[in-house]
């Protein structure tokens, strides 16, 4: 068996089941390998009711003292019986297995494993696991695996189907070189991938997990390096003039440039009048005016005759974009002059041949777009300039394919991703870094609050309120749907639950990213519209539209993300002249949760923030949702693996220094595997 075999060549996958796996993006036998488990379900020591916390999960050793009743209840056999400890007694209640009625007596002594009830002094469990005492202690401190799932797809499934893969495939051979992995004291590649997924104990998690981490921060630093090189000091056949125009629309903006985007400016505009090909990364919170130094960057190429292309990563965003552009140079008398234009790929046949005209003869300077502007069919008269908006969603060699259009053009990428300036060096070290670190003075800053779930009904009441106002809301959670083995809100059930908590007049939907494309876009421009007032979603708005009516941010289950993340989140809200606000939800009993989270209550600083949670999230922060990154990582985190990304990033110095094409013989297989990585990059973005 190879990691490159389909999915479908697997024992007991059929139609169906490759249908699900694809719906989680697993394809071939190598996907389903690197699809991490998001968490760990760890059989620790069995506790006395006495030490037991509300809605903690627990093993308890009892004896059932009760009788063991059975009765039908509409369609569920219900099966109920009492334990106790030397501490008290437990309600125990099963559902559907009618077998335990013969199979339990009183008398016996079991250990009783899942999600415990207090209420009123009264232990309750439902639907425990039940294990013999020698049974659990074999299992004692072992890490079963819980995988990100969707609906059909089983748990049990998705582990019996990687434990086969793990029996078949060859892993002894290590890419990495010996001398690497020794100097970095990794842990070989068969024993890090069988570990990641069914660790022996934390200590042989936290080696497989350092393991894969470095690698994926190799293969990606190696990548970017090499581009980097093939790049570095390459002549500007775009060479620009500095233009007045760029000083009128300036001039007739209805504010002023703060002193942070005057100076990103001047960079900018000396970069693009330079000898050598701009590079530039444009850094800024959320709301900092980033997008007017794009605009001016592709008045000043428009005005040398030459074309630019800003590229977006979703639809929604690239049409707001174009509307925003439009509007200001309707403003400026330069609409007809440019001619801009839209396209992606919900833009109809016709249209597109239309348009795919107007780039290759150069009657329009202007396009902005999603991926379609890299498709194969648009040819450039003379692209000057391309602008990325959050690069981190799109592919590490995307820039490079605007190349294969022509002569290599002036690349300006813009983050409204907050990250400390010794990450971002390593993150984008083919970029030359600029920092909007100041904000609108028009700008009112967001009111946060952090809080407990007991807060709910006051922010339903909140929300409400907001909405009769004529604002609009976002609610997060971090799963799609239920999934067992995990305590948190999702998106499918809370939006029910808020369609009942609110009146029917108010429009409440969700959004997720296991949706296809056309449906999400339908979503988000409804949103925008204030067709819907409520929208329930996962991270999937961090990189969302600009919505200047949405006055709330409320987040459930805020413990699970990195702060950084949760300030991204944050700046979805804000954006308007109204007063807007952020509600974090932590768990119960989570007072540690509560001080971390504490940090946002005090700064609206993005920097500030990312710095701070580069300080908390340490090796121990094990478990959890993964946080969403700066890149689209399988298990590695910036934030979290900061040192980790700082020791792979000097080894990939080290060997290119060495061996820049990776020839040697003891780089074979890192070129391979390089290889493969930078091939899936560009898989990632249909190309």
């Amino acid at each position: 068996m190879k990691e490159t075999e389909s999915i479908r060549s697997l024992k007991g996958v059929g139609e169906k089941t490759e249908a699900l796996f694809h719906k989680l993006g697993i394809y071939s036998v190598g996907d389903l390998l690197h699809a991490y488990p998001r968490d760990y379900d760890i059989f620790r020591r069995p506790v006395s009711l006495a030490e037991a916390k509300d809605q903690e999960k627990i093993a308890v050793v009892g004896t059932v003292t009760g009788n063991i009743d059975m009765k039908k209840v509409r369609n569920l056999t219900v099966v109920s019986t009492t334990i106790a400890d030397q501490t008290g007694q437990c309600k125990i209640t099963w559902f559907n297995m009618p077998f335990l009625r013969s199979t339990l007596r009183r008398g016996m002594v079991m250990v009783f494993r899942g999600k415990i009830t207090i209420k009123n002094a009264r232990f309750q469990m439902e639907h425990p696991e039940i294990y013999t005492p020698a049974a659990y202690e074999e299992k004692l401190n072992s890490m079963q695996p819980i995988y990100s799932l969707t609906a059909g797809m089983t748990n049990s499934t998705l582990t019996k189907m990687v434990r086969e893969v793990l029996e078949h495939l060859d892993l002894s051979y290590d890419y990495l070189p010996e001398e690497i992995r020794l100097k970095d004291h990794l842990a070989e590649y068969n024993f890090a991938i069988e570990q990641i997924h069914f660790p022996g104990n934390q200590e042989c998690y936290l080696e497989a997990r350092r393991r894969l981490a470095y690698d994926e921060f190799l293969l990606f630093i190696l990548a970017l390096q090499q581009m980097k090189d093939r790049n570095q000091a390459e002549e500007n056949h775009y060479q620009m003039k500095a233009v007045w125009k760029t000083e009128e629309v300036i001039e007739n903006l209805p504010y002023r440039l703060t002193r942070a985007q005057e100076k990103v400016w001047y960079e900018i505009e000396e970069d693009l009048k330079g000898n050598t090909l701009m590079a530039r990364l444009v850094q800024g919170d959320v709301g900092c005016g980033k997008t007017i130094l794009a605009f001016l960057a592709m008045i000043m190429a428009a005005e040398n005759d030459y074309q630019s292309a800003l590229m977006v990563p979703t639809e929604v965003l690239a049409r707001q974009h174009y509307e925003s552009l439009t509007k200001l140079l309707e403003e400026n008398q330069l609409l007809d002059v440019y001619a801009p234009v839209l396209l992606t790929g919900s833009t109809t046949t016709k249209e597109k041949r239309l348009i795919y005209e107007q780039i290759a003869s150069g009657k329009t300077r202007m396009i902005v777009g999603t991926h379609a502007l890299i498709q194969e069919k648009v040819q450039y008269e003379n692209l000057a300039l391309v602008i990325t908006d959050e690069q981190h969603r799109f592919g590490v060699r995307q820039r490079e394919t605007f190349s294969s259009k022509g002569v290599k053009p002036n690349v300006l990428v813009m983050s409204a991703t907050p990250i400390p300036r010794t990450l971002g060096i390593i993150l984008y070290g083919d970029l030359d870094i600029s920092i909007v670190d100041e904000l609108p003075a028009r700008r009112l800053p967001i009111k946060n609050c952090v809080v407990d779930t007991s807060y709910r009904p006051k922010a339903y009441r909140f929300i409400e309120k907001q909405v009769r106002e004529g604002h609009q809301v976002y609610v997060i959670c971090p799963m799609v749907e239920e999934s067992e083995g995990l305590e948190a809100e999702n998106v499918t059930d809370y939006t029910q639950k808020l369609r009942k908590e609110l009146p029917p007049d108010i429009c409440v939907e969700m959004l997720h990213g296991q949706m296809n494309p056309k449906e999400k876009n339908a979503i988000m421009e409804a949103f925008a519209e204030n067709r819907i007032q409520v929208l329930v979603s996962t991270t999937v708005v961090e990189v969302g539209v600009n919505v200047p009516n949405a006055t709330v941010m409320m987040v459930e289950n805020a413990e699970r993300f990195g702060l950084a993340q949760l300030h991204q989140l944050r700046g979805r809200v804000g954006r308007g002249d109204s007063q807007s606000y952020c509600i974090f939800i932590h768990g119960k009993d989570q007072a540690e949760h509560s001080r971390r989270l504490q940090i946002l209550n005090k700064s609206n600083d993005g920097f500030y923030i990312a710095a701070e949670d580069l300080k908390l999230r340490g090796p121990g922060d094990l478990f959890g949702v993964r946080q969403s990154g700066v890149l689209e990582l399988g298990i590695a985190d910036i934030f979290r693996d900061a040192d980790i990304m700082k020791m792979a990033s000097e080894t990939a110095g080290q060997i290119l220094e060495l061996d820049f094409e990776l020839a040697l013989p003891q780089h074979r297989g890192l070129k391979e595997r390089l290889e493969q990585y930078c091939s899936r990059q560009l898989d990632d973005i249909g190309l």
